[in-house]
Formats: structure tokens, C-alpha cells, sequence
């Protein structure tokens, strides 16, 4: 199954801290349109920190995969709101 993080910019794809940083501002932004941002903010980092210890690759990939399956499905979201 082909990554996909082609359709995340390569430096947000290949960095799992920037993909954190980028999961963190769009549940602000997201938490702050819902009035709940502490709620969403605590489910992003506690996603990432109950695998900050992994080690398998391929599982990794599979977290940082799933990472970006949601930042996509926003930016999906948010563009259909739009038009």
C-alpha cells in the first residue's frame, strides 16, 4: 500500500515532530471553532506519546501514515466548506 504521505509537503511527511506540530495546530483550530480545544489537544498528544517509544519501522510508518489520514481528511473537509 502506497504511503500516504505524497500528498503531505515531504518536510511534514519525513519529520514526525513537524507532523506533530501540524496535528497540534489544526485540533486548535478545529478545538477553537467546537469551543473544546483543551479536549482535542489532549487526544493529539496523548496519541503520540502512547507510541513514543516504538521502535518497528514499519509500524512508524503506519502511526505517521494514519497522522496524515487526518491532517488530510481536514484539509479535505475545510476545502469542500469552502466551496
Amino acid at each position: 500500500m502506497p504511503s500516504l504521505q505524497t500528498a503531505l509537503p515531504p518536510e511534514l511527511a519525513n519529520n514526525v515532530l513537524r507532523l506533530y506540530k501540524e496535528c497540534l495546530r489544526r485540533a486548535k483550530y478545529v478545538g477553537h471553532q467546537q469551543h473544546n480545544t483543551a479536549l482535542l489537544v489532549e487526544m493529539v498528544r496523548q496519541q503520540f506519546k502512547k507510541h513514543k517509544h516504538e521502535t518497528d519501522p514499519d509500524k512508524i510508518q503506519k502511526l505517521k501514515d494514519d497522522a496524515a489520514r487526518g491532517l488530510i481528511n481536514h484539509m479535505l473537509y475545510e476545502s469542500e466548506k469552502m466551496s
